[in-house]
């Protein structure tokens, strides 16, 4: 075990891989990881998902499987991505079972294209669920206005879920709510509330990126003083809003009646400028109970450079998180237009991707005719 990996570990972030392909898995890339490099989960998105597809011939048998079948494209897709995942889930299972169901997850995303159809999202999260049918699932459903809706339907049926796509505070507070709301409704229905698990995917690195082009556009030193720092303060924020929600009267009722707490996670964690240290949205976001979910480059950056100094660098930082918030709002940016603009990006993005999936589907289909 890497040192680093091993003592970020020790502090309560659980590492989880932001990748996976039928290459990673049948190689044995993921289990070394797994033995080797602390990663305790994975997570996929349509972007991931469809580089897996254009760059690996090991999807060619399905494919002329679903040739065979008369599979359409969508369904192609359906089945080609919940196999990966199906076999991911499997090699995560024993630390699944020594973790008590914390970790070992593996993370699919209901298609983007739904994020704005509280029911049909609802549905696809219920067929994603008994597709997979693995115990370490989570299904990913972003954090819009119409999916808050389809987060508490989903908890409230035993689903585990991942909720992506967060970038506001207010949002993330609503998540919060979401599902502590579908814990109760899962509660009064007599299931196993001690089952469902759920993280909120909190987005740094995207927060940085759009208020520093605004913070530069603005050019005084008082704004140019503040880039890079909105995003881990945002952060921050959003962890003391999972304290303080889960250590209020009606957080605190649900754990004492077997429910988990919706960890906060830790996304788009790759720096995307190269001016700031290429670990920074992992060392300054260490906090016992958080995941961090890496991309590779930064899994490694950290088993080699991480600074992985003390327990925790986010307690106490609240006051200071808050000042730098205000100081961005003093120069003119709007944190309410920012988030918005991150979260529409964010769906337009996958969006984007899942496009590129399908086409790329398509002509596997094709040529496996």
């Amino acid at each position: 075990m890497n040192d680093r990996l091993q003592a970020l570990s020790d502090a309560g972030v659980s590492i989880w891989l932001d990748d996976l392909s039928r290459e990673r898995i049948e190689s044995g890339n993921l289990s070394e990881l797994i033995a080797g490099s602390n990663v305790v989960g994975v997570t996929t998105n349509p972007t991931i998902f469809a580089k897996a597809l254009s760059d690996g011939e090991r999807y060619n048998e399905q494919v002329r499987e679903l040739v065979a079948a008369g599979a359409d494209v969508e369904t192609a897709v359906f089945e080609l991505t919940t196999r990966d995942v199906q076999e991911a889930c499997d090699l995560m299972l024993p630390v699944f079972d020594r973790t008590g169901g914390v970790d070992g997850r593996v993370s699919i995303e209901v298609e983007p294209a739904l994020a704005h159809d509280t029911e049909a999202t609802i549905r696809r999260a219920k067929e994603l669920h008994d597709k997979v049918a693995r115990p370490n699932l989570l299904v990913k459903i972003p954090a819009t206005r119409e999916g808050v809706a389809a987060i508490e339907a989903s908890i409230a049926a035993g689903i585990s879920i991942n909720v992506t796509l967060i970038f506001a505070l207010q949002r993330h507070r609503e998540v919060i709510d979401a599902y502590l709301s579908g814990v109760e409704r899962a509660k009064q229905a007599g299931l196993d509330i001690s089952t469902i698990h759920s993280v909120a995917s909190f987005f740094v690195s995207r927060v940085d990126t759009e208020i520093d082009k605004r913070l530069e556009a603005i050019g005084s030193d008082e704004a140019l003083a503040l880039r890079g720092k909105a995003a881990v303060a945002n952060a921050r924020l959003a962890f003391e809003l999972y304290q303080q929600e889960f250590s209020a009267e009606r957080g605190r009722a649900l754990l004492t009646a077997g429910a988990n707490t919706q960890r906060p996670l830790w996304a788009s964690t790759g720096v995307k400028d190269p001016d700031y240290p290429d670990t920074m949205y992992v060392d300054d976001l260490i906090a016992k109970p958080t995941v961090n979910t890496m991309p590779e480059a930064t899994l490694r950056a950290v088993a080699d450079h991480g600074k992985v100094l003390v327990d925790d660098t986010v307690s106490g930082t609240y006051d200071e998180s808050r000042d730098v918030l205000e100081r961005v709002a003093a120069v003119g940016i709007s944190y309410d237009e920012v988030v918005q603009v991150l979260e529409d990006e964010g769906v337009e993005k996958f969006d984007k991707s899942w496009a590129e999936l399908e086409t790329t589907v398509a002509s596997e289909l094709e040529k496996g005719k």
